[in-house]
């Protein structure tokens, strides 16, 4: 996973300082310590002095900026004054979350009236976020004692959140061989996906592809294949099939890097002989996923920039299609032509060579296994009536499907979904969802619902 950075922002107020200068040394300790137990969260954590008027809150989010923090968590180590901080806090374009939370667990009847000063900053929240409402500025807010409740893990949540929803923004996402003809669902205009989101697209060149491909070495194949011996288990591969396969895959991850794309989509009935590559890339497309570059079949933009956002925050993200209904056992079944996340197979993929009928480029080795189970998210982003856009999420079982005899020639995965498989499918279709989609591994279904908030989308749950 990329790393999560957050800018903590102390706030206090200068008239303690005046007053009862004694209390910064037990403020400052409070700030150590909650900055400590994030990092212990894999956060992180950029720290500046102990803020207390306009000039000082304006310089931490200045180094914010310049840190390229994905958000910035405030942290209330006692009352502050709302005007000092609320022009800097409204101007930044970092996401906000606000921690709600004072070093005193128990402040009953028998707490000594010392504490008080250490222990009040929750009203210093309430005069905050007041203003960052009438200013107009967007925030997260997460309450509860920083040690004896879960707020700080619910802070990396909302951490998890504003970093994808920022990976989509910026996204940019490669096609090679354009868009699948007649295949609506997904299809929106360039200039609207950027316009709407930020996702910008960048065509494969032929003749650039043609470059790529031709400046691959036999000593960078001779590599790949060694390193491939150690993820795979080849089976009776043709060596000549198998080093073009190779040679259009590195090809491929060059344009990538060469252009810093986030995701690419690869049509495979634009895979000619005269696109600059000689064989569908769906061994790189598997890769590229389990290296945390995004990906979607037939040209989808759209799916490819939403798993590019996903994958470097949630690593066990694959682009996936529902292709089978398994009526009789309430499940679906997960499939696509040769690309799936590697690391998500149980058990090494299989490599083989693959017949290609449908253009005139050669045969393609893929990389064909099982989804291992495990829980998960089914996230599909769907276009809707209006120019908008719908989150539908679905929290699923990918189940452990080891009766797969004669399936070992596909990518290949069944999951449960909360709702009965009917109910499913049709609520699926109801809300909109696309043909293609991801499924995302773990615990990730509320973060997934803060990212829809973050980008103004609804968020549906088929549960």
């Amino acid at each position: 996973m990329n790393s999560l950075k957050i800018g903590l922002l102390p706030l206090y107020i200068r008239l303690y300082d005046d007053a009862w200068p004694e209390l910064r040394a037990g403020m400052e300790a409070f700030y150590r310590t909650v900055a400590g137990e994030l990092r212990k969260r894999d956060l992180d954590v950029v720290t500046v002095p102990v803020c207390r008027v306009k000039a000082e809150f304006e310089s931490a989010i200045r180094l914010f900026e310049t840190e390229k923090a994905d958000a910035v968590v405030t942290l209330h180590l006692a009352y502050s004054p709302s005007l000092e901080s609320a022009d800097a806090l409204a101007r930044t374009e970092l996401p906000l979350i606000v921690l709600d939370t004072t070093p005193a667990f128990d402040f009953s009847p028998a707490r000594n009236p010392d504490g008080i000063l250490y222990n009040h900053g929750i009203h210093g929240v309430q005069d905050m976020c007041n203003l960052l409402l009438r200013n107009g500025k967007r925030f997260f807010i997460e309450a509860g004692h920083w040690e004896k409740s879960d707020v700080l893990d619910r802070i990396k949540d909302d951490v998890k959140a504003v970093k994808t929803a920022g990976n989509i923004k910026n996204a940019r996402v490669g096609r090679l061989g354009g868009a699948f003809r007649g295949m609506g669902d997904f299809a929106l205009p360039d200039d609207f996906l950027q316009s709407a989101i930020g996702i910008e697209t960048v065509e494969w060149d032929c003749a650039q592809g043609a470059e790529l491909y031709g400046s691959i070495t036999d000593s960078q194949i001779d590599s790949e294949i060694e390193c491939d011996k150690a993820s795979f288990t080849a089976v009776h591969l043709n060596p000549d099939v198998y080093r073009r396969s190779i040679r259009a895959g590195l090809a491929v991850r060059r344009w990538i890097e060469t252009e810093g794309l986030t995701a690419f989509t690869a049509n495979f009935m634009g895979i000619t002989k005269q696109c600059g590559l000689p064989c569908m890339p769906f061994l790189e497309a598997g890769k590229a996923m389990a290296r945390g570059t995004g990906y979607a079949g037939e040209g989808d933009v759209l799916t490819a920039a939403l798993t590019g956002a996903l994958l470097p925050v949630f690593p066990e993200t694959t682009f996936a299609e529902m292709f089978c209904p398994d009526w009789a056992n309430n499940s679906v079944f997960i499939s696509h032509m040769g690309e799936m996340n590697i690391n998500l197979a149980a058990g090494k993929p299989v490599l083989k060579e693959k017949d290609f009928p449908f253009t005139d480029a050669e045969n393609p080795v893929a990389a064909y296994g099982r989804f291992k189970g495990g829980n998960a998210v089914f996230v599909n982003l769907a276009p809707v009536k209006g120019n908008g856009f719908t989150l539908i999420l679905s929290p699923v079982e990918m189940l452990d499907a080891r009766e797969d005899a004669g399936m070992e020639d596909s990518i290949r995965g069944w999951f449960k979904p909360a709702l009965p498989v009917a109910d499913f499918l049709a609520e699926y279709s109801r809300h909109g969802g696309t043909h293609h989609a991801a499924v995302v591994y773990g615990g990730a279904l509320n973060i997934l619902k803060h990212f829809a908030e973050i980008m103004g989308w609804e968020a549906v749950e088929l549960k």
